[in-house]
């Protein structure tokens, strides 16, 4: 039988989690199928094109686009440092020269005898990926990258920014309703991963990035803090390439709300061990959530696993979170699932669930207003 989408957040104390690490061009890849990888192994790497830097050669030599092959000192292919010459040209009988010098250190890429314009190639650029995660090669993509597995505990976030990065975690808050203040971060935190309550400050961010954290995960976020340590409007653009020194990732949403007990609990079983984030955060199409990824330290044997990730679907005893007015951020277990529609306040029609909540109150509410919690 056919289910509803319902969008879900994973957490999870033991999964099998499959990365796949892919270079930007085809290039080289370091690695074989069933090395052993650390957060900072390269396992591939490729070189991106140069910039280009047009030099409009017939303009500064005074010339007609169609001779400047005259004046060329370097050839299509030739290798230019800053500063160089490449093209002269005499006039007046030879008493006078103009010359026109290369802008970047690089190749010469063309020679224009239309526009007069020669093109500059720049040196390539080098990029490596990193494993990210400590796990096991699993599978090879030619020329392209390789598929990581790892058995871990695994959280996935509502919002995050700042990219990959890792730490042993560090828990600095008495419980998961704390507010986690600049007051709480000192040097100890210093390649961490911090773990506050229901709400970080701004000053708490500044404070982290200033004493060297990799980053903090928490319950929420102020949205004006956001902006004001930014310095400007996120939008809806995907996140993660925010330079910022630190990444962040937010478990619940915006505004001070506790971080789910579950959550919590899970990482403060696990302070001290290495933990794998990501606050790359999308949230039009092709989803894509930030993430904490606590990898284990015994054998993967993930030769002849695969990872799950299969949507199971909403059902009694689903862990959920509504996250519409008026339960907004209340966690419950869904008691049950209607098949008819039900007509709703505003007079339309939709598919409706029943929660009961931690406080043992229940109340219905439409299907599209739940997120699930997937354990």
């Amino acid at each position: 039988m056919g289910h509803a989408y319902t969008p879900g957040l994973k957490v999870t104390e033991k999964i099998l989690v499959t990365k796949n690490r892919i270079l930007p061009l085809k290039g080289e890849v370091i690695v074989k199928k069933g090395d052993r990888v650390k957060p900072d192994d390269v396992v591939a790497r490729t070189h991106l094109p140069g910039t280009v830097e047009p030099v409009n050669v017939a303009n500064i030599l005074g010339l007609p686009p169609e001779d400047i092959s005259e004046a060329m000192l370097k050839k299509q292919g030739d290798p230019v440092k800053e500063g160089e010459l490449i093209a002269r040209s005499k006039s007046f009988f030879g008493l006078f020269k103009s010359e026109c010098k290369a802008k970047i250190s690089g190749t010469v890429e063309s020679i224009s005898h239309v526009t007069g314009q020669v093109l500059l190639r720049g040196a390539p650029i080098p990029v490596e990926v990193k494993a990210y995660v400590t796990g096991e090669v699993v599978d090879i993509f030619e020329k392209e990258g390789v598929a990581i597995s790892t058995w871990g505990s695994f959280i996935q976030g509502i919002f995050g920014i700042g990219g990959e990065t890792h730490g042993e975690i560090k828990i600095v808050v008495p419980d998961n309703t704390a507010i986690l203040t600049d007051k709480l971060i000192n040097e100890s935190c210093k390649g961490k991963v911090i773990v506050g309550g229901s709400m970080v400050t701004a000053d708490a961010i500044k404070m982290a990035a200033k004493v060297g954290a990799a980053g903090i995960v928490t319950g929420g976020f102020d949205d004006k803090d956001l902006r004001d340590f930014l310095g400007y409007d996120l939008g809806v653009a995907i996140t993660g390439s925010e330079e910022i020194g630190i990444s962040l990732i937010v478990t619940e949403g915006f505004g001070q709300i506790n971080m789910a007990q579950k959550t919590f609990d899970l990482l403060r079983s696990k302070e001290g061990k290495l933990a794998c984030i990501n606050g790359a955060t999308q949230i039009r199409a092709g989803v894509i959530r930030p993430e904490v990824i606590i990898p284990f330290e015994f054998d993967i044997h993930s030769k002849s696993t695969k990872s799950d990730f299969r949507e199971l679907g909403l059902r009694a005893g689903s862990p959920v979170r509504v996250i519409r007015h008026p339960y907004f951020g209340q966690l419950g277990t869904v008691i049950d699932l209607p098949a008819p529609l039900m007509q709703l306040g505003s007079e339309s029609h939709a598919r409706v669930l029943e929660v009961e909540f931690k406080d043992g109150v229940r109340a219905v509410v439409p299907r599209a207003n739940v997120e699930m919690i997937e354990s």
